[in-house]
């Protein structure tokens, strides 16, 4: 099962309007279990630069099975595998990818999301899967 249109599009929604509040224009990626684009949203006034980030923390969510800043541990300077980030076509080891699961704990694709500071964009992306701001 992949995370479906009607879903990645609710995420997005919840993603864009969460931005909208805090004033800072996103980039919003979702993608299914394999990592494949199911839809995107680029807010007006997003950085252009945070495109390919939005779509590399979303699949750096599906092939790690976690959240995207969970990587640094492995890549950061001094870690057990640095430069990780740089396999699998590049990969960004901050917050804001997030992975998404059906009611049975299946990965069914993830979110990913930039724009703003890695905190914002973290947020940003537990709102796409309808968690609260912390």
């Amino acid at each position: 099962m992949s995370v479906t249109l009607d879903a990645a599009q609710a995420a997005i929604e919840r993603a864009r309007a969460h931005a909208v509040a805090i004033g800072v224009p996103m980039n919003i990626a979702v993608v299914d279990g394999g990592g494949h684009l199911v839809a995107f949203a680029r807010m007006d006034g997003a950085v252009l630069g945070s495109i390919e980030i939005a779509l590399a923390k979303a699949k750096t969510s599906v092939l790690f099975d976690g959240p995207s800043e969970n990587l640094w541990e492995f890549c950061k300077p001094g870690g057990p595998a640095p430069a990780t980030e740089h396999t699998n076509g590049g990969l960004i080891p901050y917050a804001g990818g997030l992975p998404v699961r059906d009611a049975d704990g299946t990965l069914t694709g993830a979110v990913g999301v930039s724009g703003g500071m890695p905190v914002q964009d973290g947020e940003v992306a537990r709102i796409a899967l309808g968690e609260e701001a912390r």
